[in-house]
């Protein structure tokens, strides 16, 4: 079986229902490619979750170290870590039965992405999540 991104309806439906993105190695660099993209939905109107240990707050918002530390419902989990890492995000997702995963762009992991999907998320794949709501939703 083959990995498929969701079309862009689903995309489009996908950006319109959520409103709290947990950034899993979200920099505090605002260099960093994670930092710009975060920076990017903030400003369309999401609440940002910085997931990064040992980071107090990021763009405004209290860090956690893990996804299992947010006290609060998360809609969407955007990953900005190396594959060999999206297994072990997918685990924990799927132990906290989050809805949707948002693998960023030049990221990876087939295996991981096929077996949330099997489990139900929504999961989006070697895609930029800020670059698809400019070209989904600005239009």
């Amino acid at each position: 079986m083959t990995f498929e991104n969701p079309c862009d309806d689903a995309l489009r439906a996908l950006l319109t229902g959520i409103k709290t993105i947990a950034v899993v190695g979200l920099s505090p660099q605002p260099a960093r490619p994670s930092y710009r993209v975060a920076q990017a939905m903030q400003r369309y109107g999401y609440r940002i979750v910085p997931v990064r240990p040992l980071v107090d707050t990021v763009l405004g918002e209290k860090a956690y170290a893990s996804l299992p530390d947010i006290p609060f419902k998360v809609d969407l989990v955007d990953v900005f870590r190396a594959a060999e890492h999206v297994p072990a995000i997918v685990e924990q997702c799927l132990a906290l039965h989050l809805p949707a995963i948002w693998i960023q762009e030049s990221i990876v992991h087939e295996n991981a992405a096929l077996q949330a999907q099997a489990a139900g998320m929504t999961v989006v794949m070697d895609r930029c999540i800020s670059r698809d709501y400019a070209r989904l939703m600005t239009q």
